[in-house]
C-alpha cells in the first residue's frame, strides 16, 4: 500500500492533544489491513519523522438509532505512533 493509503486522517482530540504534548505520541485513522510495519513506514516517509513504536486497536462501531431503524456506525483502526523526542509534526 502507498502511504497515502495507509494513513486515512490524524485524530485530533482533547486526550490526543494532551498526549501529543506530554508523550510526543499522535493518533491516527488506518487502513483495516495495514499492519504496524506499514504503519510506521507511512508515518516516518509522509511526515519525515523517526518512529520509535506503534500501537494499533481496533475500534468497535456504536448501535445507533434514526426514528424507528437501528443500525450501527463502522468499525475502524486506530493507531497511536510514538516519535523520537527530537521530532515534531505539526496537525492541524
Amino acid at each position: 500500500m502507498r502511504p497515502h493509503e495507509v494513513i486515512v486522517r490524524p485524530l485530533v482530540t482533547e486526550k490526543g492533544v494532551w498526549r501529543t504534548q506530554t508523550q510526543n505520541v499522535y493518533t491516527f485513522e488506518v487502513h483495516p489491513k495495514a499492519n504496524k510495519i506499514e504503519i510506521a513506514r507511512a508515518v516516518a516517509e509522509i511526515y519525515g519523522v523517526t518512529v520509535l513504536a506503534v500501537r494499533t486497536m481496533w475500534r468497535h462501531g456504536k448501535p445507533r438509532r434514526v426514528r424507528l431503524t437501528r443500525g450501527r456506525t463502522r468499525r475502524w483502526k486506530r493507531a497511536e505512533v510514538k516519535l523520537d523526542p527530537d521530532d515534531r509534526i505539526e496537525v492541524v
